[in-house]
């Protein structure tokens, strides 16, 4: 029984861990340049992703035409598109051939060739009377735009809507006039 008084009074208690003056200014002051800087930091990171999560205009039509003005033959029309790119705004000009189709619906084809990329002008090659034409490496198109030569699809077409006797466009999306 003496051993277990020996050992129980030799013991040390358990220090308690107190924080010196020194620390708790260092945690203090780190702690308030750490909020500080989130401070600046947050609104730059936001700023430069911001415009990166912006969702895209989706859906957004341009008045283009007269829906009067649209035949069964060819026409190209050139509008302007106001486009946001990240921190960047732009008009761009681009360029449509609208036209009726049998049944006197109107649509828009996109004159650019899906071969590489060149500009199709209608009736541009006697060779080919009645077709959209690229002068880069003689792709042909029909009037609805199906590729005959050269390029490996059709050419798109813009998404359209005619409203209060105007032909808007839209986004281009893949041909839906080629019968197959």
């Amino acid at each position: 029984m003496h051993d277990a008084q020996h050992k129980h009074s030799s013991e040390k208690p358990i220090p308690r861990r107190e924080m010196s003056r020194r620390q708790f200014l260092s945690y203090a002051l780190g702690g308030t340049t750490a909020f500080m800087a989130a401070g600046v930091t947050i609104p730059m990171i936001r700023f430069a992703v911001d415009p990166i999560l912006q969702p895209a205009g989706a859906g957004e039509f341009v008045k283009v035409v007269e829906e009067s003005k649209i035949t069964a033959e060819p026409k190209s029309f050139k509008f302007q598109v106001h486009q946001v790119d990240g921190w960047y705004e732009s008009d761009k000009e681009l360029e449509a051939w609208i036209l009726k189709d049998e049944k006197g619906e109107i649509y828009a084809l996109s004159p650019v060739c899906k071969h590489l990329g060149c500009t199709v002008n209608w009736n541009a090659d006697t060779r080919f009377p009645n077709q959209f034409f690229c002068p880069c490496h003689e792709a042909h198109y029909t009037k609805e735009g199906k590729n005959l030569a050269v390029a490996p699809a059709p050419l798109d077409e813009y998404k359209i809507k005619v409203e209060g006797g105007f032909v808007y466009l839209g986004k281009v999306q893949p041909n839906q006039h080629v019968t197959k």
